[in-house]
């Protein structure tokens, strides 16, 4: 948002969950800024637990309320969406038909979720969506779960590719820095 703003660009905000929550048009004024960032804590401090997100409708929506030509910015976990690649990118698909930019910023904690690397006890996890649990042993699943989670990411990049959509893999163990560093530097290439 601070990028866009010293460009004098205009920035809108839309969180969702299992719908649109909030949706702003896009504005330049400080006091829109101020607002977008007030919408933000509000929902850090105030985060729902077991609320379920369901990114494709979201998106459907969200194309059909932002200006044409519009650079949109979706950061998800793409979790909820492993089963439903295919209506994630036609909602994506949406986007671009209506000929907005699109960079998806892939959220994940790398040596958890794709290295799968824990101690090699018997764990609990907790879906943070739906509340339900697992109780295992991370080496009795560690090479299935890589070898999907591989698969699901090389799928991923190559549907990113093949739609023309930027995704950046967005490790929340880098900060946000690096991430945002080298995603500019190749977008100073391709200019």
């Amino acid at each position: 948002m601070n990028l866009l703003k010293r460009q004098r660009d205009a920035v809108g905000l839309s969180l969702f969950s299992d719908e649109v929550e909030l949706h702003t048009l896009a504005r330049t004024t400080t006091q829109h800024h101020q607002l977008l960032l007030y919408e933000l804590e509000k929902m850090w401090l105030n985060q729902p637990q077991q609320k379920p997100t369901f990114v494709v409708n979201a998106l459907h929506e969200i194309a059909e309320n932002i200006h044409k030509r519009s650079l949109v910015i979706v950061f998800t976990d793409m979790m909820d969406n492993s089963e439903r690649s295919d209506e994630l990118f036609a909602a994506l698909q949406h986007l671009k038909f209506n000929k907005h930019e699109v960079v998806l910023f892939h959220v994940m904690d790398k040596s958890k979720e794709l290295d799968f690397d824990y101690e090699n006890r018997p764990h609990k996890f907790v879906d943070l969506e739906s509340g339900d649990e697992v109780k295992l042993t991370p080496k009795e699943v560690k090479t299935e779960y890589q070898k999907q989670s591989n698969s699901f990411l090389t799928e991923i990049k190559l549907k990113c590719a093949q739609y023309q959509i930027d995704l950046v893999e967005a490790d929340i163990n880098k900060g946000f820095h690096p991430v945002l560093l080298a995603y500019l530097l190749k977008r100073e290439k391709l200019f």
